[in-house]
């Protein structure tokens, strides 16, 4: 096995022998709708950098470039993200989705040594891969697993567990009283695949009257080893980790790693092709790429990203930190949100206002008020509205798969998927989500989430009656 460099979770280095990483993308992701249509989630661009593709570059600065990525639906899309990747990356298909243990074996055949299992979909601080590492490598147990504390989210929504002494004690799949849950990060020993081999196939650990699926999940694997005396190490977060299921977590990981971004950040680092105005107002640092244009009444508040070609002209406002991507024009008074990130070659013009997380190619101008998150290639008809207060200043109960939900941030947000649009003075209401290849028509008031290629518009009753000057007393 070859020797590398690892940091800390102090960034000091430490020489360890390097896993292979194994990384599951294979999921259909339904709870992500309706990002996850034309994509699978792991694919997803937070901050303009697909999850997976940040993934696999964090992996790289720790020293780890042996990866096996496992795909499955959205495979197209996998591979894209990590087109031109460092490292040596190999593609394995899972023929149908039967769990992450299940995932997990497809990947490890053929690999040998240690393994570090990562769920695509993360976004997740490198120092809490390289502490889970510096832990495994010092200590040698069979396996280490990653935990967070749940603060004041739910343990219902998520595989359980339960911590002493620095091991894991149990799990719990959607338990009711826990305080930490797996983050989907695991180190193993090549021994340790056995347990994977012979999970049951489902969920074992659960409350009274849970209802597992019939799916090999890890966690269970997990079980059975702490059952038998083996160690299990819990490593718990040393910096941030979200787990992007559904939608509203998109905007959580978002402002994680836009923060992260600012933090990273030493200094400007402007192109010299590129040009900042005099008449500007820069409150921030600014990276800007090859021939990216900030002109004159611009105001920018924080750190601002514009990649290459990207221009933010005529008086628009910029509440940073906010990311740009290439090729995207900012514009004629309009207003960003701070935390915000708007993809590659989108137009945001004409007194507009925009704050969440944007695609590649959304066109949004004419006074449109848009707060939340929008898919690729979204088209804005004048002055929509997103409606993002209630009036019993309550959040919005989701339905997400049928099952009711309140999303732990970004409730009354507007959700738009891939491919969509909307005519002109169209109303979405708080935490309403349009499907792909849907269409919002004009006038309309959307209380209700859109389907997938469904497209409505409103029917208008007209009542005439004579008018005149009469009708004042001439």
């Amino acid at each position: 096995m070859d020797k590398s460099i690892v940091a800390n979770s102090e960034g000091e280095p430490i020489v360890a022998t390097s896993p292979t990483a194994l990384i599951l993308a294979a999921g259909p992701g339904k709870r992500f709708w309706p990002y996850n249509v034309v994509r699978q989630k792991a694919a997803f661009p937070i901050a303009n950098t697909p999850l997976v593709r940040r993934l696999v570059d964090d992996l790289a600065g720790l020293g780890i470039d042996r990866i096996v990525v496992v795909v499955g639906e959205g495979e197209g899309s996998v591979r894209a993200a990590l087109r031109g990747a460092a490292g040596e990356i190999r593609f394995v298909r899972q023929p149908r989705p039967a769990g992450t243990a299940d995932a997990a074996l497809h990947a490890a055949a053929g690999v040998d040594g240690d393994l570090l299992i990562l769920h695509g979909d993360i976004a997740t601080a490198p120092a809490n891969i390289a502490a889970l590492l510096e832990r495994f490598h010092a200590e040698r147990p069979l396996a280490a697993a990653l935990i967070q504390p749940l603060g004041n989210e739910t343990s219902h929504d998520w595989l359980v567990a339960f911590p002493a002494g620095g091991r894991l004690a149990g799990v719990e799949g959607h338990g009711r009283d826990g305080r930490h849950r797996l983050c989907g990060v695991y180190a193993l020993r090549a021994d340790a695949l056995d347990f994977l081999r012979d999970n049951p196939g489902v969920m074992g650990r659960v409350p009274v009257g849970g209802m597992p699926p019939l799916e090999a999940e890890i966690a269970q694997s997990l079980q059975v080893m702490i059952d038998e005396g083996q160690p299990v190490l819990a490593v718990e977060t040393v910096g941030y980790h979200v787990d992007v299921d559904k939608p509203w977590h998109i905007l959580q990981a978002n402002r994680q790693i836009i923060n992260r971004l600012s933090l990273e950040l030493e200094g400007n680092f402007i192109h010299p092709t590129a040009k900042v105005h005099d008449g500007a107002e820069i409150g921030g640092r600014l990276v800007l790429g090859e021939n990216a244009i900030i002109g004159n009444r611009v105001v920018a508040t924080g750190d601002l990203w514009l990649g290459a070609g990207a221009s933010v002209t005529n008086g628009a406002i910029l509440e940073g930190p906010l990311v740009v991507g290439a090729q995207t024009a900012i514009r004629h008074y309009c207003q960003i949100g701070g935390h915000s990130s708007l993809g590659a070659r989108g137009v945001y013009s004409h007194g507009a206002e925009f704050s969440g997380v944007a695609l590649e190619t959304v066109y949004c101008y004419h006074y449109c008020e848009i707060a939340g998150v929008v898919g690729q290639a979204v088209d804005f008809g004048a002055a929509t509205v997103c409606g993002n207060l209630r009036f019993d200043d309550r959040d919005t109960v989701w339905r997400v798969q049928g099952r009711a939900e309140v999303p732990s941030a970004g409730a009354n947000l507007a959700y738009f998927g891939d491919f969509s649009r909307t005519g002109v003075n169209a109303i979405i209401m708080p935490g309403k989500r349009t499907g792909v290849y849907s269409v919002v028509g004009p006038g309309v008031i959307l209380y209700d989430d859109l389907p997938d290629r469904t497209l409505v518009t409103a029917e208008q009753t007209l009542r005439t009656r004579a008018w005149g000057p009469e009708q004042y007393g001439w």
